[in-house]
């Protein structure tokens, strides 16, 4: 479908376009999202450490919205807003 918007997975793309790597003295790599307090992975190559990178923010945020947790607002995607409910007869 196109012009779907998914906004968990647009929030998880806008955070590792912020994603910061470094080559480690022992040519392993680590990589960290500033914005998302806690978010590191570590990886023998670039790939490995963007992938363990993107599987740990999915944690964080399943954990930090599970415990109600203020996460950051990045590029104006928002999670921490109260979902609407609609009444019954609505649907």
């Amino acid at each position: 479908m196109q012009g779907t918007r998914y906004i968990l997975s647009e929030y998880v793309e806008q955070a590792m376009a912020q994603a910061l790597y470094d080559k480690l003295e022992d040519s392993t790599f680590s990589g960290r999202i500033p914005v998302c307090k806690g978010v590191v992975a570590f990886g023998t190559t670039l790939h490995q450490c963007e992938d363990e990178l993107r599987s740990t923010l999915e944690d964080w945020i399943l954990v930090g919205l599970k415990f109600g947790h203020t996460l950051p607002v990045i590029r104006g995607i928002d999670l921490n807003k109260e979902p609407t409910r609609e009444p019954m007869d609505a649907l």
